[in-house]
């Protein structure tokens, strides 16, 4: 973080400050009979979302007035500021909307086109990571356990993961299948929540398309911070405007053999 040393305490404390607000915002939602729209890509959206990003970009906007912010339900302000924050209030609408506890909240700070902090909030088990670039990743929870991937350098021993078969349908199917086949076993489900267990070292490998900004900015100093690696399909750096396939390793020596699979 060039440059920014100075400010480092302050980035992790609006951050958290941020996902506290937003919790407060979902938590009493959570399990009720709570109405949902399709957006124009047909993925749901809830009061929920919408008033969670509306506290995070209050507390934002608040210590830091001029930094740009991205966010999926409110859009860009401040576009060609330095230090921009993206935000995705719920990870995961369609876990939160059917009960199920694996959705989360994301929270990044870009320096330019970087992600150099990422925070995965979990409000209703209580379970937060902080992962900063560079640095390290730090996890809390009831639960126990610290941040740090495990070392699996076999693919025929991962772990992989995918929240859904339709990020991996049409011309991402054939590679995704093939590596698939390559691993161990397949898990589907959990969102942002699943590189949460892939940075604790219970999963080893997930690959997945369609994914935006907001949906991977938080997730990079995340898993770099456990130990891991997360690139495109290629093994390039993620872009704002890249292509949305995301894959993430916690063995880096897991990388060369996946990007050839899902590339041949």
């Amino acid at each position: 973080m060039t440059g920014l040393e100075d400010h480092y305490d302050a980035f992790v404390r609006a951050a958290q400050a941020a996902a506290d607000a937003a919790a407060a915002v979902v938590r009493p939602h959570f399990r009720t009979s709570l109405a949902s729209d399709s957006k124009s890509d047909e993925s749901p959206v809830t009061i929920a979302d919408r008033d969670a990003e509306r506290a995070i970009r209050g507390v934002l906007e608040a210590a830091f007035p001029d930094h740009g912010l991205i966010g999926e339900e409110h859009g860009v302000q401040r576009p060609d500021a330095r230090l921009r924050w993206v935000i995705d209030p719920i990870d995961g609408t369609r876990a939160f909307i059917t009960g199920r506890p694996v959705f989360g909240t994301l929270i990044a700070l870009l320096d330019g086109e970087t992600p150099i902090l990422g925070l995965i909030d979990q409000p209703i088990t209580g379970e937060r990571w902080l992962g900063l670039a560079g640095r390290s990743t730090l996890f809390s929870g009831p639960f126990g356990g610290r941040a740090g991937v495990r070392a699996c350098p076999n693919l025929d021993q991962a772990e992989m993961s995918c929240t859904a078969p339709d990020m991996v349908a049409g011309a991402e199917g054939p590679g995704w299948e093939r590596l698939a086949a390559a691993t161990r076993r397949v898990s589907w489900g959990g969102d942002c929540y699943a590189y949460g267990l892939l940075a604790l070292g219970h999963i080893d490998i997930i690959a997945e398309g369609g994914l935006k900004p907001w949906d991977w900015a938080a997730l990079a100093p995340v898993i770099e911070g456990a130990g891991g690696r997360i690139t495109d399909w290629a093994g390039q750096p993620l872009r704002l405007d890249g292509d949305g396939r995301v894959l993430a390793v916690g063995d880096a020596a897991l990388l060369p053999a996946a990007i050839s699979l899902l590339n041949k």
